[in-house]
């Protein structure tokens, strides 16, 4: 898969390090002379351009990327870089970093951002997530399918532990995918029993997660 990251300041380097060691092609780009820096990332093309330039990007060859990853500390940057590289060369996927929250509404198919990724956004929730208990912590939002990636860890007094997960009235469109518990990842099993301290991850729409956060919370009855 060959990635092209607009950006090469420490956000995209870490980022097309781990893409490379993960076996694939990467082409770094940044506008600043003094970002660019062969030796932080030898197996990685680079390009001084500014991405915001269609001429730029022609030169990147952006229209043979697979998945185009906007990653600057600016936000219009973002935005702009995410939009030429869906309309004017038809990337598959597109990638945009959010800087500052109050600008993560923009961050949409309408400016050719597929996936957004808001730095405040993650840390709010991983500190939510850490020591929240009972209810429901929303860490990720699917853009194309409209659905969210959320975290509910069982209270001991949930009218459902003990219940095998099968038995569980979930929302209809609510799919349980991942049980962690003692460290471990488990494949959810609708025979096997829910435990107190259980972290359960759902993909849900964001219309029904009330529904899925009453149904499990301490002061539920059991349907």
């Amino acid at each position: 898969m060959r990635v092209a990251i607009a950006g090469a300041g420490a956000v995209g380097r870490s980022i097309a390090a781990e893409l490379i060691e993960n076996g694939h092609r990467v082409l770094l780009i940044d506008k600043s002379p003094a970002a660019i820096r062969p030796e932080q990332v030898p197996d990685a093309e680079w390009l001084l351009a500014d991405s915001c330039e269609l001429s730029s990007l022609a030169e990147a060859q952006l229209g043979k990327c697979d998945v185009v990853i906007a990653a600057t500390g600016d936000d219009k940057v973002n935005l702009v870089t995410s939009l030429l590289a869906k309309t004017e060369f038809a990337v598959p996927r597109t990638v945009g970093r959010v800087n500052h929250p109050h600008n993560e509404w923009l961050f949409t198919e309408a400016w050719g951002v597929d996936v957004n990724v808001s730095t405040p956004r993650i840390m709010s929730a991983l500190v939510e997530e850490a020591v929240s208990v009972g209810d429901l912590v929303r860490l990720f939002t699917f853009r194309q399918g409209n659905a969210n990636l959320v975290e509910i860890t069982l209270a001991a007094d949930s009218p459902y532990v003990g219940t095998p997960s099968g038995l569980v009235p979930f929302p209809e469109n609510c799919a349980l995918v991942t049980i962690l518990r003692d460290g471990q990842v488990y494949t959810p099993d609708a025979q096997q029993p829910l435990e107190a301290g259980d972290e359960l991850l759902f993909v849900i729409p964001a219309e029904i997660e009330a529904q899925l956060e009453s149904l499990l919370s301490p002061g539920a009855g059991r349907g």
